[in-house]
């Protein structure tokens, strides 16, 4: 959460929800309707007589400032946000209290004069967003990973002198995986400060150029984003990382991509080819999925896909998350209460228990 931030105006306190004409339509909104549209009752969510705090741990923003230092365009038809009405009406009619804001990174390949300089005006402008909503809205904080002694340094003062509570990273940087040991003082900071990490992919565009992502079905996106994320946890998990820096906490979008639902492969491969699989971790794969290192939203669209991953990592691992201002899905609060098998203590945690916790919410 962000802590102690006074408002300022300006240029920089400028914020731009990037979405689609198709927003008005997953916020219950038609276009036209958007001057009035935080006129709608607010949705309370209450689970055996009690009354719910709601965290959505998987929304994104950006700040065109920010994005000026490196010419960066806007890269989907963007809702420039003057005031909250729209996003306030869309959380309402969904049952969300509070966002956690995020920002994909776009900056991994810029210099670090200029990576300092946005990175800055970024994290200005959320803590500036946040504290004119402080009952909203919180963000986490972004780092120009690809300069890791920058980023550390980044990430402390996001934390000491901002407020942060938590920090968003790609699934990559540039080509490189999270693992690299070149890494390791960014991961050693977040260990430290005890930040709580949320990391969202960038695609895999490395298969971008032989055309196995090609044809229908947007697959860069459908498949490309949970699959960078199956990769890169894999190689946390097997590169030894975790084990490195065993305080970590890092949530992962999208139910943790592909890895939950063929986890036991990881752990097969060590009995099948022990040889071949390099220096072990310490731990089974699927241990880390479960252990409070490992956390993952609730972007798998049914009540059976988050029973599964709930199966195979605790229901103290899971938050719920809703991609908006894109329209994956409107409905992670339903989808949380439909879920068969879980107790009102697992419901409440997962609605929003735990990113309270994590995220230092009051």
């Amino acid at each position: 959460m962000l802590t102690g931030a006074t408002p300022r105006t300006g240029p920089q306190a400028s914020i731009v929800f990037s979405g689609c004409a198709m927003m008005g339509a997953a916020a219950g909104q038609k276009p036209s309707d958007h001057g009035h549209a935080h006129a709608a009752r607010r949705r309370e969510v209450v689970v055996n007589g009690k009354r719910v705090k709601t965290v959505d741990v998987h929304a994104h923003c950006c700040v065109p400032a920010a994005m000026a230092v490196i010419d960066h365009p806007l890269e989907a038809p963007g809702l420039l946000m003057a005031d909250t009405s729209v996003r306030l009406a869309a959380m309402d009619s969904q049952g969300i209290d509070v966002e956690a804001l995020s920002i994909n990174p776009y900056w991994y390949r810029a210099e670090r004069d200029a990576a300092a300089e946005l990175i800055r005006i970024q994290n200005e402008t959320l803590v500036e967003f946040c504290a004119a909503n402080p009952e909203r809205f919180v963000a986490y904080a972004t780092a120009a990973l690809q300069h890791p002694d920058l980023a550390a340094e980044q990430v402390e003062h996001a934390v000491k002198k901002l407020g942060f509570r938590g920090v968003s990273v790609g699934g990559s940087v540039d080509g490189q995986e999270l693992a690299d040991p070149k890494f390791y003082p960014f991961w050693k900071k977040c260990e430290e400060l005890d930040v709580l990490v949320f990391m969202h992919p960038t695609g895999t565009r490395e298969l971008e150029p032989s055309g196995r992502l090609g044809g229908s079905g947007l697959l860069t996106n459908t498949i490309g984003n949970p699959l960078e994320t199956t990769i890169a946890l894999s190689h946390l998990i097997f590169e030894g990382m975790l084990d490195r820096f065993p305080g970590l906490k890092i949530c992962a979008a999208h139910g943790g991509g592909f890895l939950p639902s063929y986890a036991n492969r990881s752990d097969a491969v060590i009995r099948t080819f022990p040889n071949r699989v390099g220096p072990l971790p310490k731990k089974d794969p699927t241990a880390y999925l479960k252990e409070g290192q490992l956390f993952f939203d609730t972007i798998v669209f049914t009540p059976e896909a988050l029973r599964h991953l709930i199966a195979e990592t605790g229901p103290g691992q899971i938050m719920i998350g809703t991609d908006y201002p894109f329209p994956w899905t409107s409905a992670e609060v339903d989808l949380v209460l439909n879920t068969p098998g879980l107790s009102d203590e697992e419901r409440i945690a997962i609605l929003g228990g735990t990113a309270v916790r994590l995220l230092g919410i009051s």
